[in-house]
């Protein structure tokens, strides 16, 4: 680290915490400007509705649960839009964790940049408009062949059915968006970079250009692990992407899975970490962190050849509304104070504080400001 401290909230070292476990800082104090934050996903229109058990027979859904939508659902979204009274919500992983970290952050607004693919068609119109009031810098792709992708959320009482059509999102090309000299010129712009692991599945050599310039620039590049499935059926290009991983989040079960495709013989979290952290990587001046999350469960963290352990905040049972988006506002938390060069720490505290706000609320959705210091 260098050796003029920011001004403001200046973080002490004490005499036994390593420099290294702090967030690389510089010379000048840090000034936040827009497209400091940047994220490359699946972009996904939620549309929530609180529907009736029919509707949910006649689409052979459960009450809870989360599906891809296939040629049975075709005629769910319109007849959802149709026949309830429904709420627009930008969405899709990567995209609310960028969501969380600007609405934490507040100001300066558009901070966070989003790349991924739509449809020239109306829900295409009302994403971009979300994306704006969420006050993210989204610069969509936009296609003709596929439309917006959509999830629909289906509520019963306290369960939420998710019906997700990934369609347009699945058809992101890095020649015709990612290599345009005004999209890459933003790309450049950022100094903090997070890819969730679903995009794996749609173009990993937009990834892959993407964690090769963080690395040569000695900027932070974040994936998540994201899901089981990436790592038993995509391990290939998860492991392309793996040496540039600065820091790699998951949660329990898709640390479990990654490290079972990876044979690391052992079941124990922190050990897998470690593991983890240990891969081969490119730029070797800077360690990887791991980040494992375990629901109610402490949050585990591998750096710097040390694990830590982080409580989570608790939560009273009848205050939980919905865990779906936990996950991606925990990302969230922690990247708002990760560009802003924050010690791991503070961005763990963040990540728990955003977690425990978005449970506690249908969706990925949060009040107007967060309470948090």
């Amino acid at each position: 680290m260098a050796s003029d401290e920011p001004k403001a909230k200046k973080h002490k070292l004490s005499e036994d915490e390593d420099e290294k476990d702090v967030c690389p800082s510089k010379k000048t104090p840090p000034i936040l400007s827009q497209n400091s934050l940047f994220g490359m996903g699946n972009p996904l229109l939620d549309i929530c509705a609180v529907v009736d058990k029919d509707f949910l027979d006649k689409y052979a859904l459960k009450p809870n649960d989360q599906i891809l939508a296939d040629d049975n659902h075709k005629a769910l979204f319109e007849e959802l839009v149709k026949k309830f009274k429904v709420e627009y919500h930008a969405g899709g992983a990567t995209q609310n964790s960028i969501k969380v970290a600007q609405w934490m952050i507040q100001e300066p607004q558009k901070v966070g940049t989003f790349f991924g693919c739509i449809g020239k068609d109306k829900f295409g119109e009302i994403l971009k408009q979300k994306a704006e009031e969420a006050h993210i810098d989204a610069h969509y792709y936009e296609q003709s062949e596929e439309p917006t992708g959509t999830c629909a959320a289906c509520i019963t009482g306290d369960n939420r059915s998710l019906v997700a059509n990934l369609a347009a999102a699945n058809c992101y090309k890095k020649d015709k968006h990612l290599d345009l000299e005004e999209n890459w010129k933003l790309v450049e712009k950022a100094k903090v970079y997070y890819i969730a692991g679903f995009f794996l599945t749609v173009s990993v050599e937009s990834i892959l250009k993407v964690a090769k310039h963080a690395s040569e620039n000695d900027k932070m590049f974040c994936l998540n692990l994201s899901a089981p499935f990436i790592s038993q059926f995509f391990k290939d290009n998860l492991m392309q992407v793996m040496p540039y991983v600065d820091v790699l989040f998951g949660n329990e079960t898709e640390a479990a899975a990654f490290a079972k495709e990876m044979e690391f013989e052992t079941k124990d979290l922190k050990e897998i970490a470690k593991k983890a952290q240990d891969l081969p990587k490119v730029n070797k001046e800077r360690p990887r962190t791991v980040v494992f999350t375990q629901g109610k469960d402490e949050t585990i963290m591998a750096l710097n050849e040390k694990i830590e352990t982080y409580p989570v905040i608790k939560v009273d049972p009848k205050d939980l509304v919905d865990t779906n988006g936990a996950g991606d506002a925990f990302v969230g938390g922690f990247l708002s104070e990760l560009v802003r060069e924050k010690p791991l720490d503070q961005c763990v505290k963040a990540a728990h504080y955003a977690a425990n706000v978005i449970i506690q609320r249908a969706g990925c959705t949060f009040p107007e400001k967060p309470n948090f210091s």
